[in-house]
């Protein structure tokens, strides 16, 4: 019986190309088209679900939408071709492009109306093979997938133009000759040459990644003319293309009229043929050499593992850093615990790939149900496996997860390697933000877990008064003391080498919670004295997260350092504990009770701490951030162009201690949204009355309570805050090592990460390697190596 429902067809539209279309795999699960139940693509809004009778996710959403047909489609690996000589196919530019699916899989589609059977789809023969229906069909096996598409977006780096090359003065055209394009001017280097576009200097740039040498000399001519845009001669392309970078800005920009820039010294784009990486390849490259052996130092393979909560994450590129930490997330129980239901059944978003909830319990179920963790499938037949190699997984492809987290971050939304610290930190405040406009308590989310108090004691040295104020914080960052020894080798023969000294783990939290000097304007003394301050902990989080600072400048580059932490498995931070107001103690007034102005004006603390982990002075770093809006990224660059200001470590101004009060009609609509008049109050000051802003800035700050006294609200309480710090005050703070985030790499933003888990096995508890895809069990020998350099720790409370 034909389907009498066929004619709402002709209502529905294909994709836009602003449309994600998911048939690849299910929105909320990771079952994928090359299962043997395929995907079922809604051709109202394109959501893809998997029909699988123990989610059936397809169903759900189409009794919950109403929409009346979906598309299903299979995919199945075509057999590999050999080519009879066995020569390889020449190597390609590396570039995002559409992979090509009917040249590597055979697919079949089938209709299915909902509407004829409302509980597994009721498949409508020939209605794909004219007319509407054939339509929909080819423009949804055309269409760029949501995976690929957001891949497509995260690769195409953000380059833009500058000042510097749209307002490029050049002289009057003078080819260079050919032999002037050859070498570099001050060294005979025939490589990583950069033709400076303001005069048409040739000098060799820095030594870039992969072995590619170079002097800097391009870098010398800008220092000495001050000429800020240079062409790198072997990434031209006929397209006109090619890597261009502006001294003065630091960084790639992108030149509109490059052809005619290069035209001025002779050179035609036309003929011009690439023979030179890019950096952003370059820089590919460098992160794939990053590999994290996976055998013993025997060269015996480490035991690949399969089975629930030992499932592999697939890089994207550069995404292992998000995978690294996932895995050490779900590995814990408040992760495991938070999105274990099925979240799909109360969700009121239409489209669940929308959803930070839905994506959640999707990565839950992924990693811990064991589902995918199985040994690679769908080897061509021509290619088994060698008999002396493992076989991994396949690992679970995060595109989706990637996709939303990132959303709008001007770092994790593209495809450049992240600094996994950050990441967590971010994903922390994703969790919370969507939390707070569900109405759920943030007690309820499993960051808090990870949340405690730090308090900071300020004493003025001259009248001895003391003024303590707490901070919640989800990790703590401590700066390693980067001290080379000389080590004299056995050999008399070899040179003495020089290498990073040990540190204990300890000792760094004892300078970290140790006193330090600063200058102060004291509200009681009224004069500018000498204070001490000191950070303790004032209650301890259930999840401890340690952020193993080890940076120094080189260059101006950020690099990492090989410093060895040495870290007990277990760890007692029953003496960094603060003690709060003491008896005999005389607190400092606050500023408004003397009419004196405040110490400092605020700077956003995670922006201050990641540029102090930089290397640079705290009272530098402050105004950096004042100067450039709390832009970290900003405050960087404005600290290089200022190193010479005579002042730029003078103490800072003193704050007003007064601001201009808030509009009280913007402070009810921010109330009226959930937030207090005090909370409401400190985010229009905090953004110059900009209610746009204001809302962002609460929402980026959810952990901040606002000002103490805020029009028509009293300060807060002492026990209404301490409730708000998060952790416990109780002793003993006993902590056991759960997991740590290794990286290899000179920079936290190139190289590669993996995660160290202590989890159970049959065999006992055992540390388990994941390393993207590969998941594996870890000798102790292979774990005592690579923990002292570990960028990242999580101990859980005992």
């Amino acid at each position: 019986m034909a389907c009498p429902h066929l004619p709402q067809l002709q209502s529905l539209q294909p994709p836009r190309l602003s449309q994600s279309v998911h048939r690849e795999e299910c929105t909320q699960c990771f079952d994928n088209q090359d299962m043997e139940g395929g995907v079922d693509v809604c051709l109202s809004c394109f959501n893809g679900g998997c029909p699988s009778e123990e989610r059936h996710h397809s169903r759900n959403h189409q009794q919950r939408s109403g929409h009346p047909f979906t598309l299903n489609i299979r995919r199945r690996p075509k057999p590999t071709i050999k080519r009879d000589d066995g020569a390889e196919p020449p190597a390609k530019r590396l570039a995002i492009q559409e992979e090509r699916e009917e040249d590597k899989y055979n697919h079949s589609a089938e209709l299915k109306c909902w509407l004829c059977d409302p509980q597994n789809g009721s498949i409508v023969s020939g209605a794909l093979d004219n007319g509407k229906g054939a339509e929909l069909k080819n423009a949804i096996m055309t269409s760029l997938s949501s995976a690929r598409q957001s891949e497509v977006k995260s690769w195409e780096e953000d380059i833009e133009a500058c000042e510097h090359t749209l307002t490029l003065h050049q002289p009057d055209s003078h080819p260079i000759p050919a032999e002037g394009l050859a070498q570099c001017s001050k060294c005979d280097l025939k490589e990583n040459l950069w033709l400076c576009l303001a005069c048409g200097n040739l000098g060799c740039g820095r030594a870039q990644f992969g072995g590619v040498s170079g002097n800097g000399h391009a870098l010398l001519h800008y220092n000495e003319s001050g000429h800020a845009p240079a062409v790198k001669l072997g990434t031209i392309t006929p397209e006109g293309t090619a890597d261009v970078y502006c001294y003065k800005c630091d960084d790639s920009k992108m030149d509109l009229e490059l052809a005619a820039h290069l035209a001025t010294f002779g050179i035609n784009v036309a003929t011009q043929q690439k023979t030179e990486k890019t950096m952003t390849e370059l820089q590919i490259d460098q992160n794939f050499n990053y590999e994290f052996s996976v055998t013993d130092e025997n060269g015996k393979p480490f035991e690949p593992l399969f089975g629930p909560g030992l499932t592999g994450l697939q890089n994207l590129g550069n995404s292992c850093y998000m995978a690294s930490v996932l895995q050490s997330l779900f590995a814990l129980d408040p992760f495991k615990a938070a999105y274990r239901g099925d979240h799909v059944n109360t969700c009121g978003e239409p489209l669940p790939a929308s959803c930070i909830l839905c994506q959640l319990h999707k990565m839950h179920d992924g990693l811990l149900s064991g589902r995918y963790s199985i040994p690679r499938a769908n080897l061509p037949q021509d290619e088994p496996p060698k008999s002396n190699e493992p076989v991994f997984q396949n690992g679970l492809r995060p595109s989706m997860f990637k996709a939303l987290i990132g959303k709008g971050h001007p770092e994790f939304a593209t495809m450049r390697q992240q600094d996994a610290e950050e990441f967590m930190t971010y994903l922390f405040k994703v969790i919370r933000t969507d939390a707070k406009k569900r109405g759920i308590p943030e007690k309820n989310t499993p960051p808090e877990s990870f949340k405690f108090g730090m308090e900071q004691r300020l004493q003025c040295q001259r009248c001895q008064k003391v003024r303590y104020k707490v901070d919640s914080h989800d990790s703590v960052s401590l700066a390693i003391p980067a001290n080379k020894v000389t080590k004299i080798p056995s050999d008399e023969n070899e040179e003495p080498k020089e290498d990073w000294e040990p540190v204990e783990l300890e000792s760094c939290l004892r300078i970290f919670t140790g006193g330090d000097g600063l200058e102060y304007k004291c509200p009681s003394c009224k004069e500018t004295v000498t204070a001490s301050k000191q950070t303790r902990f004032a209650t301890f989080p259930d999840i401890l997260a340690v952020h193993a600072k080890k940076f120094q400048l080189v260059n101006w580059v950020p690099t990492k350092l090989p410093i060895p932490l040495l870290v007990n498995d277990f760890l007692i931070l029953d003496e960094y504990v603060g003690k709060g107001l003491q008896q005999g103690e005389q607190e400092l007034p606050n500023d408004g009770e003397t009419g004196a102005t405040s110490t400092e004006p605020e700077v956003d603390a995670e922006a201050l701490a990641q540029l102090e982990g930089l290397g640079f002075p705290t009272t530098r770093c402050k105004r950096a951030l004042l100067a450039n809006q709390m832009n970290a990224e900003a405050a960087v660059q404005w600290i290089f162009e200022h190193m010479d200001d005579p002042d730029i470590d003078a103490p800072l101004a003193p704050a007003a201690s007064q601001a201009a009060p808030a509009d009280p009609g913007m402070i009810s609509m921010l109330q009226d949204m959930g937030f207090t008049s005090a909370q409401a109050s400190k985010a229009l000051r905090e953004t110059g009355g900009d209610m746009e802003r204001a809302v962002e800035w609460l929402f980026s700050h959810p952990d901040d309570m606002g000002d103490v006294e805020a029009p028509g609200e009293s300060a807060p309480t002492q026990e209404s805050v301490t409730k708000d710090y998060g952790g416990s005050g109780t002793l003993p703070a006993r902590y056991r090592l759960k997991a740590f985030v290794s990286h290899k790499g000179p920079s936290v933003h190139s190289g590669h990460y993996v995660a160290h888990i202590r989890l159970d096995l049959p065999d006992g508890e055992k540390w388990v390697l994941f390393n993207d895809e590969k998941v594996v069990k870890a000798d102790e020998e292979s774990v005592d190596a690579l923990k002292p350099l570990a960028y990242l720790y999580i101990f859980e409370r005992v």
